[in-house]
């Protein structure tokens, strides 16, 4: 009994801890947005095809279909980026994420976002 009230209880903490951080948390819908946005084109047939090199090629065949051929794991460049097209061609140069300026946490965002886009380019 007493080792299922100890498990019972330990995640408490670290949810409550969550709940408060949220609460408390400066408030935009900025990625909500972007997301809705994202979703609308997919929904609407506006997005193409997902890049051939970031499809699945854990399978045979894959490559003979070009499926992996070329990509580039960001994991193996500095900080985790590299340049490579993650849109289809379609919309390849659609910007989903706007940032709202209100907060000091989206301020910081936004120079995260704009550092990476001027990388991409």
């Amino acid at each position: 009994m007493i080792i299922f009230e100890i498990k019972r209880v330990i995640p408490r903490i670290p949810l409550a801890n969550i709940v408060v951080e949220l609460c408390l948390s400066p408030k935009s819908n900025s990625a909500y947005s972007a997301l809705d946005a994202a979703l609308a084109d997919l929904r609407s047939g506006k997005t193409g095809e997902i890049p051939d090199h970031l499809k699945d090629a854990h399978y045979q065949g894959a490559a003979a279909l070009g499926r992996g051929v070329n990509y580039l794991y960001p994991h193996d460049y500095e900080n985790s980026w590299v340049k490579q097209q993650y849109l289809p061609d379609k919309i390849k140069n659609k910007k989903y994420y706007v940032p709202k300026l209100t907060s000091k946490f989206e301020q910081a965002l936004a120079q995260v976002y704009e550092k990476l886009t001027k990388l991409s380019r």
